[in-house]
């Protein structure tokens, strides 16, 4: 009897064909706990939660020029669930050493595209390394679907979830899931479709449309004709090789104070420290940094109110924005990058970068990665940023104390950047090829800085949480 299998939308056919040696296509996490999880109850939240999508008991299969999701017929959850200790003291920069070497490290592709490895003995507490093909689903829903196997407190007893979280969503037609991302998606798209059911009911609907046919021609030319990225020194022949490293969180409080005082939001604070940390790397190097800036690669929620944000698949765009490393002074770039992502949440970018996807995914693998390549050129870094919870979680009775993950980069892209809110804190993490003279933890440093800087550029007077500490 042949296993179950169902084809695998362009999308994240797309997304499975961006591997290679240098870039492997794993969004990986990193979740330390205050306590050790026993490994039967692990196995059987695991089992009882993660298993109940029935994309982790499925590998990718061809067959005659069409990519399925199959079920894997000697699925083993002893494949992907693997215990081990640290080397040395234990210490973050122990485990930061391990996920380094795990995330230059490609899935098997002859299993489910996804692996857990149970970090003994970190801290006080335990590690999960956890690593999940791109393929399977975006940054987002790879988050939710992780926090859903966590509970509100410790004494939560385990339950299965429910059924209606493993089927997938319903099948819509082309036009109607292009009309859905349009009206439906973020804050800002869901704008523009208010004002366009406001124009059919008035009569207006040519001039809407014709506005709106008009806005994707100018923001897809502007995509295209984007020159490609500075020489900076940060875009090497790249090896392959990952480092990695953490910081410790800053108070998410003190973020949203600074964003009210200077009128901005938590985003436009924190895309302007990840400004200022570039900064910083020309600085210390003594390059010339680039008077046009340099441009990361930020992903764009495009799901469906109605849909839940744990549906597995790829359903997101990514913008290129222009963060002002040229730019000395903190509240300068702080005002520069706002202006930036105003100008972009009015754009059409999200929505073409998707459907190019949509469409390389349907096309042959050559044309693919040359257009991959042409995208890939046009950014330095790959920035995510995502809402975690804003209370503690527990994993089979284990408080998460900090939480971080990585989305891969692709191409010739080498440097990716992670934001992470969870419990009151704004985590940051770093990831960065060997062949980039970058010391990852030296940018944690910076990163902390830059904030400061930014609190102390502020005109005396202004209320906050906590006086910012001095700069080192």
């Amino acid at each position: 009897m042949q296993p179950h299998s169902e084809p695998m939308s362009a999308v994240d056919r797309a997304w499975l064909r961006m591997e290679s040696e240098q870039n492997p296509m794993m969004i990986s996490a990193v979740l330390a706990f205050d306590d050790a999880i026993p490994l039967p109850r692990l196995r059987r939240v695991l089992s009882e939660r993660l298993l109940a999508f029935r994309r982790f008991r499925q590998r990718p299969y061809h067959h005659r020029g069409t990519t399925y999701w199959q079920d894997d017929p000697r699925f083993d959850l002893d494949n992907h669930l693997h215990r081990m200790a640290l080397a040395g003291q234990g210490s973050q920069l122990d485990l930061q050493e391990l996920v380094s070497d795990l995330n230059s490290t490609p899935l098997d592709f002859r299993h489910p595209l996804w692996q857990i490895h149970y970090v003994d003995h970190y801290g006080d507490g335990c590690a999960l390394i956890v690593r999940i093909h791109h393929c399977i689903a975006d940054g987002l829903s790879l988050v939710r679907v992780l926090l859903s196997l966590t509970d509100s407190n410790a004494t939560a007893k385990i339950h299965t979830l429910s059924p209606s979280a493993n089927r997938p969503p319903r099948r819509q037609a082309l036009w109607q899931r292009r009309l859905d991302q349009l009206l439906t998606a973020p804050s800002t798209i869901r704008q523009r479709g208010e004002r366009l059911r406001h124009s059919l009911r008035e009569g207006q609907f040519g001039r809407r449309f014709a506005r709106e046919a008009s806005g994707w021609v100018v923001d897809g030319l502007k995509l295209a004709l984007a020159a490609n990225e500075p020489p900076t020194g940060l875009k090497p022949a790249l090896s392959g090789r990952k480092q990695v490293a953490w910081a410790n969180p800053l108070d998410l409080a003190q973020v949203k104070a600074c964003a009210h005082t200077l009128g901005g939001t938590v985003n436009d604070v924190l895309l302007s420290v990840a400004a200022g940390t570039l900064h910083q790397y020309f600085e210390n190097s003594g390059r010339q940094a680039p008077d046009c800036g340099l441009r990361v690669a930020v992903p764009f929620n495009l799901r469906p109110l109605h849909q839940p944000v744990d549906t597995l698949g790829n359903q997101f765009g990514l913008v290129l924005v222009t963060l002002p490393v040229d730019v000395p002074c903190p509240l300068m770039r702080f005002h520069q990058t706002r202006e930036t992502m105003s100008r972009l949440k009015q754009s059409h970018q999200a929505e073409i970068t998707y459907s190019l996807l949509d469409l390389f995914g349907h096309g042959p693998d050559q044309l693919e990665r040359q257009a991959l390549n042409l995208l890939s050129h046009k950014a330095t870094a790959v920035l995510t940023n995502v809402p975690g919870p804003k209370q503690p979680v527990y994993l089979a009775g284990a408080r998460l104390r900090q939480p971080m993950f990585w989305v891969p980069q692709s191409g010739d892209i080498g440097i990716g950047m992670s934001i992470f809110t969870y419990d009151g804190t704004v985590q940051f993490g770093f990831s960065v090829d060997k062949a980039i003279d970058l010391d990852p933890n030296a940018v944690m440093t910076d990163f902390h800085n830059e904030f400061d800087r930014l609190l102390q550029a502020i005109p005396r007077g202004q209320p906050f949480l906590r006086e910012p500490r001095a700069a080192s």
